[in-house]
């Protein structure tokens, strides 16, 4: 039976108590159902977004689509495992060291026995990478970078160069995702500005969270800045704090330029509007940041609204819009003014 929405939260609550070691003998490929994890998978991504969910039916290569619920529902479940209050830091850290060994030990050839099935999703994901260096391999591998900072960065105030290197690996995770499962055949922009429109995306969303993340320990500043002005990370209604949230707001808008040129370029249709609804997403926080004078709010209600959802798509679609003419009239002067090389 397909795991429905509510079954998700029990199943969610599973895993309290998780083995550190996974001894190598245990390495084989077990009789599965794999369309369990793709349903699992498909309940989990909706259940905690609809936009995600509907992204991936809708603009996901067709073949892709059950992986591509598994490549999210996957690192939701751990994110949130994470996060769970009631798991010591050691517990956190254990966690996060079988899923490591989980998904390394599927690269190496086998899946897993005594997964539980959030664990499988990931088991059935990788059984079906066949790619030398693929771009799945590299989200798993740097999504997991991601969670490893997250759960040792509690409590502790962090540098400017972990910080960079935490954007970093999100973006690479991420972007990494959209290449391999929206026009998977399609060519990449080969440098490194593919990386900027979820640079961008990722500033925002700590700047969202900045209020939230630092009650409950982490803090989203670098503590060279909070020395150099003699700031706690509370004050964040302090001018050099909203100084600094400026700044990174500027950075995050220069990002998001840059995004939109490097998806222009690019051939497969359904990863450009992918890419334009996600910069539209980010942009709307953005706004918010920018009205409120970067006084950090600890939510922002409205971009859930029925009008930023609208506003969010027409964006989007426009730009889409706005972009497929200006190449049409480029394709057109081409036609009626032919190079010497084309007509060679």
């Amino acid at each position: 039976m397909s795991p429905t929405l509510a079954s998700y939260q029990t199943l969610h609550a599973q895993r309290r108590s998780i083995p550190v070691s996974i001894p190598e003998e245990q390495i084989v490929v077990p009789a599965v159902d794999a369309m369990s994890s793709a349903a699992l998978a498909a309940a989990i991504t909706r259940a905690s977004s609809s936009q995600t969910y509907f992204t991936i039916r809708y603009l996901v290569d067709r073949p892709l689509v059950a992986d591509a619920y598994r490549a999210y529902a996957y690192f939701r479940w751990v994110d949130d495992m994470v996060d769970e209050s009631g798991i010591a830091a050691a517990g956190r850290l254990a966690f996060l060291q079988r899923q490591q060994e989980i998904v390394a030990g599927c690269y190496q050839g086998g899946r897993l026995t005594d997964l539980c099935p959030q664990e499988q999703m990931a088991a059935d994901l990788i059984g079906g990478d066949d790619e030398v260096n693929s771009g799945l391999r590299t989200y798993m591998e740097q999504m997991m970078a991601v969670m490893v900072f997250d759960a040792g960065r509690k409590g502790r105030l962090i540098s400017e160069p972990e910080l960079d290197g935490y954007t970093r690996a999100l973006a690479t995770a991420v972007t990494e995702a959209l290449h391999h499962f929206i026009g998977h055949d399609d060519v990449c922009p080969p440098d490194e500005a593919r990386y900027l429109a979820v640079t961008g995306a990722h500033i925002t969303h700590m700047l969202r969270d900045m209020v939230e993340d630092t009650a409950v320990g982490y803090t989203n500043i670098p503590c060279e800045y909070l020395e150099a002005h003699g700031l706690a990370p509370t004050n964040m209604h302090h001018p050099a704090y909203r100084d600094w949230a400026r700044q990174r707001a500027q950075l995050a808008r220069h990002y998001f330029v840059a995004g939109r040129t490097c998806l222009a370029q690019m051939h497969n249709r359904r990863r450009r509007l992918a890419g334009f609804a996600y910069i539209s997403r980010f942009e709307l926080v953005l706004d918010a940041i920018e009205k409120d004078n970067y006084y950090l709010r600890p939510e922002y209600p409205e971009r859930k609204s029925k009008r930023a959802a609208l506003k969010l798509g027409w964006t989007a679609v426009s730009q889409y819009l706005g972009l497929a003419a200006r190449l049409s009239e480029a394709n057109g002067d081409l036609e009626n003014h032919p190079t010497t090389e084309t007509t060679q």
